[in-house]
């Protein structure tokens, strides 16, 4: 199992995945797996928008790192994730790439739902992509729910209303206007929340909510 990923010690020049794996502890296997799931990303890239093009430049800080760096946050025993929005499959495929059992990526863009298969079948990691809305999908509680990017915390916090048991938490990926956002779900929501800093993006932070309730009308 990764052990936390460290800073890396020169954030002036582009992560290698030797970088990525000094940082990270990954097996030699992870690591070659990492690299196709990159090469397709790049090849992909061509023919659909993936990610941001600037973002390819250092594709293993951006993309690779800042997505394992969930892994230790993770609760111990982890099973079954939900990841909002997939896109690339971060931080989804590269969670499922480390070790978590049962991931189910939500994506609503067909041919990105045919990237992240594609690259599930060739790194042979067994995930499930929903190609549909996430409100549509039909709910089954989750132990973890994950969102990079895609929408305020309230937003996302009723999203995950279908998929939330006693016991689920959720760990989302926020940029510097992660306190207005608490503000604003806290007038709707009860939770438990921690800050963790990111280790790729010095304004950005990691949520990780607990306890997860809906405030009474």
């Amino acid at each position: 199992m990764p052990v936390p990923a460290r800073p890396n010690r020169d954030a002036f020049r582009p992560l290698t995945p030797e970088d990525f794996q000094r940082d990270t502890s990954v097996s030699r296997e992870t690591l070659d797996r990492l690299r196709v799931y990159a090469d397709l990303l790049v090849k992909w890239q061509g023919s659909i928008n993936l990610v941001g093009k600037s973002t390819l430049v250092d594709l293993w800080r951006r993309h690779m790192l800042d997505s394992a760096q969930l892994f230790p946050l993770l609760p111990p025993g982890t099973k079954t994730l939900v990841d909002f929005g997939s896109g690339a499959g971060f931080p989804a495929l590269v969670l499922a790439i480390l070790g978590v059992p049962d991931v189910h990526m939500i994506e609503s863009d067909v041919r990105k739902g045919a990237f992240l298969r594609e690259v599930a079948r060739t790194v042979g990691v067994a995930v499930t992509v929903h190609t549909a809305r996430i409100e549509a999908l039909a709910p089954f509680p989750a132990d973890v729910i994950t969102a990079r990017a895609l929408a305020p915390v309230a937003q996302l916090l009723d999203f995950a209303a279908p998929f939330l048991a006693p016991h689920t938490q959720c760990l989302f990926l926020k940029g510097q206007n992660v306190e207005a956002e608490l503000t604003e779900a806290h007038t709707l929501w009860d939770i438990l929340v921690e800050r963790h800093p990111s280790r790729t993006e010095p304004a950005a932070t990691i949520l990780r909510l607990s306890e997860v309730r809906r405030e009474p009308a």
